[in-house]
């Protein structure tokens, strides 16, 4: 198992791409913290991830309280020891075209996708440091890559992203902490709009070479690899799971 006896927090855990990563995790013998606003410990993917064998430490959290997320990871040091590794996935999207876009639509997009991976990004960062090692896996997606319609406060946020894993990564290295991001594209509920609507998806499809969406299974993967010392050597990446529909 790549990583047994490694201890990753994974945010946004509840459903979707949290989901499958957390379990794609466990099942390489990772012990968890799944942070969540709503996750408890009756959830598929809590008892899924103790039929493994795996710890799970369960946190109800919103990423964008910077007192909340620093007192999740100090209660995972406390039951842990250390933390490995990091999955920066919380996100939420109000789509909205700009010129109908409210302040209040903004700054949540801004304070959850942005702010709230900062927050996160900082306080696991900190006993890193003091450890000398570890890995932290931010999510991006298309829309910070390229731009996208209708999404101008997600793309701003998630293009942040992009940028601040760099400058993380830069500024981390030293401490042997790997920083990167993968920007996927999977069948979730944040993108159900785009998948149930013919219209939409023959469109999104005409972009992505391999003609489909991706599960939320497919992303576990890279998520393994990263946060596994496979990667020892990757730093300030960007990882697109997207079936090519953009390609660095």
């Amino acid at each position: 198992m790549r990583l047994k006896n490694k201890v990753v927090i994974v945010t946004g855990a509840s459903k979707g791409i949290g989901e499958a990563v957390s379990l794609a995790l466990a099942s390489e013998g990772a012990n968890l913290v799944l942070a969540s606003r709503n996750i408890k410990k009756e959830d598929r993917v809590v008892k899924e991830i103790e039929k493994l064998g795996s710890k799970v430490l369960i946190q109800q959290v919103d990423v964008a309280d910077y007192s909340q997320v620093n007192e999740m990871v100090n209660e995972a040091l406390d039951i842990y020891g250390h933390i490995d590794a990091l999955f920066n996935n919380a996100g939420i999207s109000k789509p909205t075209m700009l010129w109908k876009m409210t302040p209040d639509q903004w700054d949540e997009v801004l304070r959850v996708n942005l702010s709230g991976t900062f927050y996160c990004l900082q306080a696991v960062a900190k006993p890193m440091i003091e450890q000398k090692k570890g890995s932290i896996i931010n999510v991006t997606s298309s829309a910070g890559l390229m731009g996208t319609i209708g999404q101008i406060n997600y793309t701003a946020a998630k293009g942040g992203v992009y940028a601040m894993t760099k400058s993380a990564a830069k500024e981390l290295a030293r401490y042997n902490i790997r920083v990167n991001t993968i920007a996927p594209l999977a069948e979730t509920d944040m993108t159900q709009v785009i998948a149930s609507d013919p219209k939409f998806k023959e469109k999104y499809l005409e972009r992505i070479p391999l003609r489909r969406f991706g599960k939320p299974e497919e992303i576990g993967p890279a998520v393994v690899f990263l946060a596994s010392d496979e990667s020892s050597y990757i730093t300030g990446q960007t990882l697109c799971i997207d079936g090519g529909m953009i390609m660095l």
